[in-house]
């Protein structure tokens, strides 16, 4: 029996072979998307997710790695702090984890919304894409990149793309064989007609990169 990432790949592929047959080329080369959320962060909660993702903003992957499991062990047994659990730790000690000053208001700030009952994690399933990011947004250092790529990991949401990524701007360059890279508008423009499949042509788009980095 087909696998449920196998059926969508198989969904989207018969979609971009009719409104942009080079994505269709591209989805067809490179490695198939998996099935989101996969890995060890799909057994973690919502609020470990976004911590996490605060602690690696703007950080190479050694080193917010280092940083992240050193956070982690604060706490007894082998799961990073409750957001109650957070906001009992002493700055001190999550200053001598490597948490800047930033990061550390930033993760504080998530901690005591979902405390405070402001941000509502448990129902963000039920969110629609657009109320998901609405609601993410009000934490400090959650911005809208943060939110589209939680939605993609996380939630397993099929129809996203974060048009200020990068990666996925290079993918374009490198796809249609332009100079320079397309700004996020451009991206966002091309990428409507990638709907209802636009997770996989970001998936695709990061994959045309490291075909040309390797």
């Amino acid at each position: 029996m087909p696998s449920k990432a196998s059926t969508q790949r198989r969904r989207a592929l018969a979609h971009f072979r009719e409104v942009d047959p080079t994505m269709a080329d591209a989805v067809c080369r490179l490695d198939p998307m998996p099935d989101f959320p996969i890995g060890p962060l799909a057994r973690q909660s919502n609020f470990v997710y976004l911590a996490r993702s605060i602690v690696f903003q703007q950080l190479a992957g050694a080193a917010a790695s280092t940083i992240w499991g050193r956070y982690a062990a604060l706490t007894p047994g082998r799961r990073p702090p409750s957001p109650e659990e957070l906001l009992a730790l002493p700055e001190a000690k999550l200053r001598g984890a490597g948490l800047s000053r930033n990061k550390l208001a930033s993760i504080r700030d998530l901690a005591q919304r979902v405390v405070e009952g402001d941000l509502r994690l448990r129902s963000l399933s039920s969110m629609d894409n657009q109320e998901v990011i609405d609601h993410l947004v009000q934490v400090r250092g959650i911005g809208p990149w943060t939110a589209q790529v939680f939605l993609m990991f996380k939630l397993g949401r099929l129809d996203v793309l974060p048009p200020a990524d990068l990666g996925l701007q290079e993918g374009m360059r490198i796809l249609d064989g332009l100079e320079r890279r397309p700004t996020a508008k451009k991206l966002e423009q091309r990428a409507a007609a990638w709907s209802p499949f636009r997770t996989q042509a970001a998936w695709t788009l990061w994959r045309v990169v490291d075909e040309v980095r390797t």
